[in-house]
C-alpha cells in the first residue's frame, strides 16, 4: 500500500511539472507574438493626421526653457516620435517607460518628444515624479490641436520629409513599437501592412 502511495505522489508531480512547463511554454509564445504585433497594429483611427500628410510645424518651448523644432524637413535624416500624454492619465504612465525605451534603443535616427498641454504645475509635479530628464517636455495647446489629437495616449512619428509615417492611439508597448516598425516596413497602418502581404503571397503562390 505505501509503495502505491508513493508511485501516486510521484505521478502527481511530474503532472504538475509537465503543467507548469506547458504554462512556461504558452507564456513565451504568447510575448513572441506580442513581439510580432503588425506594424500600427491597433493604432489607426478615424481622428488624427494620416500617414502621408503633413505634420505641422512648430517650434515650442520645452520645460527646460530649450527650444524645440516639431515637423518641417530635416537635413538629418532624422524622424521625430511625438508622444502625447496628460498628468491625471494613468495609461499614459504605463505606457511612458516603453516610449523611453524605445528613445534609447533607436537614438541612432529617432527623437523623442513629450507633449501635452493644461497647467504648468501638474506637468511639473509629473516630471518631478517620473524623473523625466532624458527628453524634451513640451506643454502646447498648438501642438495637440496641430496633429489633431483626440485621444491620448497619442503618438505620431514624423519623417525626416515632415511627413507623418504613422500615428494613432497608444495604450501599451506592442503599440509603441509598431510606430517604429511601420518605418522599417514601410506602411502607415494594418490595412497597407495585410494589403501588401496578402500581395506578396499570392505573388508567392504564381511564382511555385
Amino acid at each position: 500500500m505505501n509503495g502505491l502511495i508513493i508511485i501516486t505522489f510521484a505521478l502527481l508531480w511530474i503532472v504538475v511539472i509537465a503543467l507548469a512547463v506547458s504554462v512556461l511554454a504558452l507564456s513565451r509564445q504568447i510575448g513572441v507574438l506580442l513581439e510580432r504585433v503588425a506594424p500600427a497594429g491597433a493604432l489607426m483611427t478615424n481622428k488624427g493626421l494620416a500617414p502621408g500628410e503633413l505634420a505641422p510645424e512648430l517650434t515650442v518651448e520645452d520645460s527646460t526653457g530649450s527650444l524645440v523644432r516639431v515637423g518641417g524637413k530635416r537635413t538629418d535624416a532624422r524622424s521625430t516620435l511625438v508622444f502625447f500624454l496628460s498628468p491625471s492619465c494613468p495609461m499614459c504612465k504605463a505606457v511612458l517607460p516603453a516610449v523611453r525605451s524605445t528613445a534609447r534603443r533607436e537614438r541612432a535616427w529617432l527623437d523623442v518628444v513629450l507633449a501635452s498641454d493644461g497647467d504648468d504645475e501638474d506637468h511639473t509635479g509629473l516630471i518631478r515624479r517620473e524623473k523625466i530628464t532624458d527628453l524634451p517636455y513640451v506643454v502646447s495647446r498648438e501642438l495637440g490641436m496641430g496633429f489633431r489629437v483626440g485621444q491620448i495616449p497619442h503618438a505620431a512619428l514624423v519623417g525626416d520629409d515632415g511627413r507623418i509615417i504613422a500615428a494613432g492611439l497608444t495604450n501599451t508597448r506592442e503599440h509603441v513599437e509598431s510606430l517604429v516598425e511601420a518605418k522599417r516596413e514601410g506602411v502607415g497602418s494594418l490595412n497597407e501592412y495585410m494589403v501588401r502581404n496578402a500581395k506578396n503571397s499570392a505573388d508567392e503562390s504564381v511564382l511555385s
